[in-house]
């Protein structure tokens, strides 16, 4: 199977084996009980990740809108399972190392993991520059994978953090394959507001996502700060979707003197990504 959609979807899953009591028989308020205690339990998790810091669980319901009574058993059967742990005196938690596990298990099936940090080594050697490779997480953009470049200059990002999906180069590419009506389904309303306070017209976020999907790349001057310019192109499945990018960050001036270069390079690392086994049959 080559990499598609399925990288960062949601499938639904028939996990009856033979002698187990079919899905369907389970009593319908089981069923959405339970279904409620895993979304909160990845809401968790998911809040953590963002935070970068071990948080107690009061203050893990406040944040996220939870029953605090609902967020302690869940926390205490993370915690049994070794998913969060502790981390202090004070009751605090973070995530665990059988996330750890989990995350290593899943890297030694993919053999595009190690593909994908070549293809990084590649285009930060030739440019000098911060590579990324970037995905929709939900409906939010992240980084999954940076290599910095060899310049003096560091850009500052984080690997992993949910970012809004227009603030982004990325972002146009990623959501192109969509009608114009699913996107503005899909992406928040509020993430339109840019963080000067701006507001982008979702109509023009559409128009620019259009004319990035016919070039194959889109560049602009970061949104997120006033010096770098942001590259981007399409990693794309056997469809024809655009399912990760390859990015480049660089300082403006630089970038910009070297606009055709830096995209060629790009262009090349993704090609030679595009349709590779990502995912095991």
């Amino acid at each position: 199977m080559s990499i598609d959609s399925t990288w960062g979807s949601q499938k639904k899953i028939d996990g009856s084996k033979d002698g187990d009591k079919p899905l369907s028989t389970i009593e319908p308020g089981i069923t959405a009980k339970r279904a409620r205690g895993l979304d909160r339990a990845f809401e968790i998790l998911d809040f953590l990740r963002e935070q970068k810091s071990p948080m107690r669980p009061n203050e893990i319901a406040v944040q996220i809108g939870a029953p605090r009574s609902s967020v302690y058993e869940l926390v205490n059967l993370l915690l049994r399972n070794e998913v969060l742990e502790l981390a202090g005196a004070d009751g605090r938690v973070f995530l665990g190392r059988k996330l750890f596990f989990l995350g290593a298990a899943y890297e030694e099936q993919f053999d595009f993991t190690r593909e994908c940090e070549a293809a990084l080594e590649m285009i930060a050697r030739e440019t000098r520059e911060t590579a990324q490779f970037c995905m929709l997480d939900g409906n939010k953009y992240i980084v999954v994978r940076m290599k910095e470049g060899a310049r003096p200059f560091r850009i500052s990002s984080d690997v992993g953090q949910s970012v809004p999906i227009p603030w982004t180069a990325s972002g146009r590419l990623l959501v192109a394959h969509m009608s114009d009506q699913e996107i503005l389904d899909f992406i928040p309303p509020q993430d339109f507001k840019l963080p000067s306070g701006e507001w982008l017209a979702p109509e023009s976020f559409i128009a620019e996502g259009r004319g990035a999907a016919v070039k194959g790349e889109f560049t602009f001057d970061s949104i997120v700060d006033s010096f770098t310019h942001c590259f981007a192109v399409p990693v794309i499945d056997a469809e024809r979707r655009c399912v990760a990018t390859l990015c480049l960050v660089a300082p403006r001036e630089d970038g910009l003197a070297n606009y055709r270069h830096y995209l060629s390079v790009l262009k090349k690392a993704a090609g030679e990504l595009s349709g590779k086994p990502a995912v095991h049959d």
